[in-house]
């Protein structure tokens, strides 16, 4: 069975830490890029950063940028997102998707997705 399935989630203060994992089965993600976007009660799915599976290229939301890192391992393929200086707008579900097109920021260029993970980040 093909799947993503994403961990780390939960509370954190303004200011704290978290780290997502996102852990894929199935030989269809040998070979594909990552990203993470997020949804907040009452808005559109956003991208939040993507990494290629070759080379390491990394791409960030404006909003994330200097404050969280996309990272992988491609021996467990798993990919990760280290968010650091966690603000109350970063509150959302996380989700994880797979595409096969490189550094893609629309949630259109994605074909498969895991089934979330919660962050909520208090003030």
């Amino acid at each position: 069975q093909v799947q993503l399935v994403e961990s780390g989630g939960g509370l954190v203060q303004a200011g704290g830490s978290l780290r997502l994992s996102c852990a894929a089965s199935g030989r269809t993600f040998s070979s594909r890029a990552r990203g993470w976007f997020r949804q907040a009660p009452g808005k559109e799915r956003e991208f939040v950063a993507a990494i290629s599976w070759i080379g390491g290229n990394t791409y960030y939301a404006d909003s994330v940028k200097g404050r969280f890192t996309i990272s992988r391992d491609n021996t467990k393929n798993t990919v990760y997102l280290q968010m650091n200086s966690l603000k109350p707008d970063d509150t959302a579900v996380y989700y994880c998707a797979a595409s096969s097109i490189t550094g893609v920021r629309t949630v259109y260029g994605y074909d498969f997705w895991g089934q979330g993970t919660q962050v909520t980040v208090s003030s």
